[in-house]
């Protein structure tokens, strides 16, 4: 009775000391998952460390209890997801944090619901005038702010070998924020698509400087389509999108 008592107190979860992330990205990275039920299992058991304080006469402490059931239960009343920014030197695409948290909570909720939790942002950049949205407005923000801005695009192809890895990186960020909190349109992925592959120009640039880059973004957009995420792209564009990843390959063991 008196542990559950302490159980049913828990407020504050996060992964082992010691510890930071939410345990997706590897999965994400490999490709080593079926459904929501494998990326919430991942979520859960990374995440569900209460930590709780203990207070004496002598000191003050936190300390860290794995409590994946209470962590769950927890989980399982929640009804919004919002993930607060306080600045704009990042965005949601730039970093696997973002989808891992925000978007791990919100796969497990919904793995554990049946339903998908609301999902906002809450942009908090000029603290005079905070500003919250749905993460998918958000998500649609950055996308036509930074991902296919031309600007955006010239400026990292200065960069070489590192440009085109943040191309991809852009890319797997996006395709992971779907997977897990079910906000991607199928015309942001056309416009990765024709803005980072199809286009000439940039296709050639990524081929010469990463081609490892390459590969993977082609790989990438082949899979957000056999996962269902993508689901309006045509038999035309899967091709192309095959031939230009098993190009790049061949660059890659030509040059190893």
């Amino acid at each position: 009775e008196i542990q559950a008592k302490a159980r049913s107190q828990y407020r504050i979860f996060g992964s082992k000391p010691g510890a930071y992330g939410a345990g997706l990205q590897g999965l994400i990275e490999s490709q080593n998952w079926q459904d929501d039920q494998d990326l919430a299992r991942a979520y859960i058991n990374w995440s569900s460390y209460a930590y709780t304080g203990i207070n004496n006469s002598y000191n003050q402490e936190a300390r860290a209890i794995n409590s994946p059931e209470a962590f769950s239960q927890r989980l399982q009343q929640m009804q919004i997801v919002l993930h607060n920014q306080d600045n704009r030197e990042h965005d949601l695409l730039d970093s696997d944090d973002y989808y891992q948290f925000q978007g791990g909570m919100t796969v497990a909720i919904r793995a554990l619901t049946g339903k998908n939790p609301d999902t906002y942002f809450g942009d908090n950049s000029l603290p005079e005038n905070p500003k919250v949205r749905q993460l998918k407005e958000q998500i649609a923000r950055v996308y036509r702010s930074r991902v296919v801005n031309p600007k955006w695009i010239a400026g990292v192809m200065r960069h070489g070998y590192k440009g085109a890895f943040e191309m991809a990186a852009t890319i797997d960020y996006l395709f992971a924020y779907d997977a897990t909190a079910k906000c991607v349109e199928d015309f942001m992925y056309q416009g990765v698509a024709e803005a980072y592959i199809f286009d000439e120009n940039v296709q050639s640039f990524i081929q010469t400087k990463n081609p490892w880059a390459l590969r993977d973004m082609a790989e990438r957009l082949l899979e957000a389509n056999q996962r269902g995420l993508w689901q309006s792209a045509n038999q035309k564009i899967l091709d192309k999108l095959q031939a230009i990843a098993l190009e790049a390959e061949g660059i890659i063991e030509a040059n190893s």
